[in-house]
């Protein structure tokens, strides 16, 4: 489960995000996310540019590690071995409150985007990243200087 509260790389937080954006300082080139942000629909995802020129497998793979923080935002996490029925009660209670219409009411007083994702989503996203075959990971580690 995650409440992803919107920002670019360039911009980590609200301002100048709103101030920049709306007298055209800046420009956006790419959306790193698998979801797009639709405050900048314009601007391209990093997947429809690997398809647009065709970037293979293992480089999206690389891709996907070096960048999945962003997808991850601000997750909420239980111990492993929590039983999956409690598991379940916490992702259905994080889905509720987020769908709540009080509680959209406060976020979007306090200027909070919310744009949640499901545990599912999560889980498989790091499902994925910790399937990543050696060479992937051997690739992440020396563009992170390891």
């Amino acid at each position: 489960m995650v409440c992803r509260a919107h920002s670019t790389s360039a911009h980590f937080g609200r301002e100048p995000f709103d101030s920049w954006h709306k007298k055209n300082f800046d420009r956006h080139l790419v959306q790193t996310s698998r979801k797009r942000d639709s405050r900048a629909a314009d601007v391209p995802t990093t997947h429809e540019i690997f398809d647009q020129y065709k970037v293979p497998a293992n480089s999206r793979r690389v891709a996907q590690v070096v960048l999945a923080a962003g997808d991850f935002g601000r997750p909420v996490i239980v111990t492993p071995g929590t039983p999956p029925e409690r598991v379940k009660i916490l992702r259905d209670a994080f889905v509720k409150t987020l769908n709540d219409p009080e509680v959209l009411a406060e976020t979007k007083k306090a200027r909070m985007d919310v744009e949640p994702s499901s545990g599912e989503e999560l889980e498989s996203l790091v499902k994925e990243i910790f399937d990543s075959p050696p060479d992937v990971l051997d690739r992440v580690k020396k563009l992170l200087g390891n």
